[in-house]
């Protein structure tokens, strides 16, 4: 059996999903279990736990032959990451108290770096707070979501119009959909090893803007313009769309980061996912049609 943090989100929800789909069991670690009926319909165990919790995630870790273990995304942390740095202390006691023979990470692309990562600093905490278990594990460090492209899906319908932050727009970043990290992850922990692992995790192929921009111009049957949006700009722009006034630096330093090439993949270690077949051209389809991409 094995342990996944998740199972409701996308991320997890994949790794859940490819376990019972190779006939291993699975316990499903949520916060509301009336919340995951349907992974229970589909096989999985439910265990209850909270993130502050640190009596019940060692129970949900225990007797397991691996964990999946990913922190929650927050996108206005405070200062310093403070969620994050209270997150992961539990986390390291239940592991400690646990000891899985093996977990694997959910991470980032860039999560090496100590500086400059913005919204990625959560996973270099990650790395660094659980880096030391002494158990086997592996750090899954993805790229930028397929998904990140959904919130376009209304502009691109509307005004045939996608305003990027990411520059220059013919420059090609690694992308990622979330189903395939989920299924590097449960591939991953069915794997045997020894000692640390830091696996990147990209698509098939990169990405540009205007790679993305033509593939919703082909599922819309319509020109879709690509317009850059300054950076003075952001904070404005992400206001509107719900980010609270004063909250948005990190993310303005996570985008520079991939602007300026400081986040980008350094290892030899890169696992491709998927297949040419089925690239950009068809994520951007399912996801005009509202529809999730594989």
């Amino acid at each position: 059996m094995y342990a996944v943090i998740g199972i409701t989100g996308k991320v997890g929800g994949g790794v859940a999903s490819t376990l019972l789909a190779k006939g291993e069991k699975v316990r499903g670690i949520v916060r509301n279990p009336e919340k995951a009926v349907e992974w229970q319909k589909q096989g999985a165990e439910l265990f209850k736990a909270d993130y502050g919790d640190v009596d019940a995630l060692t129970a949900a870790f225990t007797g397991v032959a691996g964990v999946f273990v990913m922190v929650p995304p927050n996108f206005v942390p405070a200062p310093g990451f403070a969620e994050t740095k209270a997150t992961l202390k539990v986390l390291h006691e239940a592991l400690s108290r646990a000891l899985p023979s093996k977990a694997v990470y959910l991470s980032s692309i860039g999560a090496e770096q100590a500086s400059g990562l913005g919204l990625i600093t959560s996973s270099h905490l990650l790395e660094e707070t659980l880096g030391d278990l002494p158990f086997s594990h592996a750090f899954l460090r993805a790229g930028w979501f397929f998904e990140n492209s959904a919130g376009d899906v209304a502009s691109v319908r509307n005004e045939g119009k996608i305003r990027f932050q990411l520059h220059p727009f013919d420059r090609k970043f690694p992308l990622v959909a979330t189903a395939d990290i989920g299924k590097v992850g449960a591939e991953t922990l069915t794997q045997s090893w020894t000692g640390p692992r830091h696996i990147e995790v990209a698509g098939p192929e990169g990405y540009s803007p205007l790679d993305i921009a033509n593939a919703f111009a082909d599922a819309v049957g319509r020109t879709v313009e690509a317009i850059d949006v300054p950076g003075v700009e952001w904070e404005t722009l992400w206001v509107s769309q719900g980010m609270p006034e004063g909250r948005t630096a990190p993310r303005v330093e996570m985008v520079d980061g991939f602007n300026s090439g400081w986040l980008q993949f350094r290892l030899d270690s890169l696992w491709r996912t998927g297949n040419r077949a089925c690239g950009w051209g068809d994520a951007a389809s399912r996801a005009t049609r509202n529809e999730p991409v594989p």
